[in-house]
């Protein structure tokens, strides 16, 4: 039998982190390991989810994620108050569209700040006056359609377009880096402002700052821009190296 007991009264911290959230896709090889690339050290946790996704990718297998969004967001740590929470998909945010997408994650997590790549991507593109790109997209000719008709609507007028065409989220993600770089690098960007490169799966955080130093204009990525905005979005501007001029401002 125990003699002394005593009883102790638990003490808790006063003070936390900032909290994202990102939900992204079941098939996605890189957008977590991007997070956790740039933010690790920060004062800010991170904290992730994964919502199904279909193969082959198209808008109508995109649209689907939509009916999953409060459920998945709703499992990233359940009661708690979450600063920010970001959907990692460009194409599924266009083929959905921002306003649902924001509208169904605020109804499980009331009050956080929702981000999205292209939401993101179309902030950056505002703040540096970027009105002409060069885009570069892993996609399917039918998705590739849809992300072109959403710069027009946006006003953002495509100089050059190259495409992998691929269908598969899963394939995108296993794309060789620096063959990436090299495909870069030869795309035609006289007439651009800017070289966009689409696409959460791609592994392009690595070949950002090499792609801008060698051509000589700004680079962003859906990755990029989506890490960019959630740390803003909790007050941390920082300026941070190998990321791209968009991390220097």
């Amino acid at each position: 039998m125990i003699k002394n007991k005593k009883k102790l009264l638990p003490k808790f911290k006063k003070n936390y982190n900032p909290k994202i959230g990102l939900v992204t896709l079941s098939t996605d090889l890189r957008l977590e390991k991007d997070f956790y690339s740039v933010c690790g050290g920060l004062p800010v946790d991170i904290f992730v989810n994964r919502i199904h996704n279909e193969n082959p990718l198209n808008k109508e297998n995109l649209k689907k994620m939509y009916s999953q969004l409060k459920p998945v967001t709703e499992k990233i740590l359940p009661g708690e108050k979450i600063n920010t929470i970001a959907y990692g998909c460009t194409s599924g945010t266009i083929a959905i569209g921002e306003k649902k997408v924001k509208k169904k994650i605020q109804s499980a997590k009331r009050g956080c700040y929702v981000s999205t790549p292209i939401t993101s991507t179309i902030k950056a593109f505002k703040m540096m006056k970027i009105k002409k790109i060069a885009l570069f997209t892993p996609y399917s000719k039918s998705l590739n359609k849809t992300i072109l008709e959403y710069f027009k609507k946006k006003k953002i007028e495509v100089t050059s377009f190259v495409s992998f065409n691929l269908n598969s989220d899963s394939a995108i993600g296993k794309i060789d880096e620096n063959y990436l770089y090299k495909v870069l690098i030869n795309m035609d960007i006289k007439d651009a402002d800017a070289l966009f490169v689409s696409c959460t799966a791609l592994p392009t955080m690595d070949v950002i700052d090499k792609v801008e130093k060698k051509k000589k204009i700004n680079v962003l990525s859906s990755n990029q821009t989506l890490v960019w905005d959630c740390l803003r979005s909790v007050k941390l501007n920082l300026k941070l190296k190998n990321y791209g001029k968009l991390f220097k401002i």
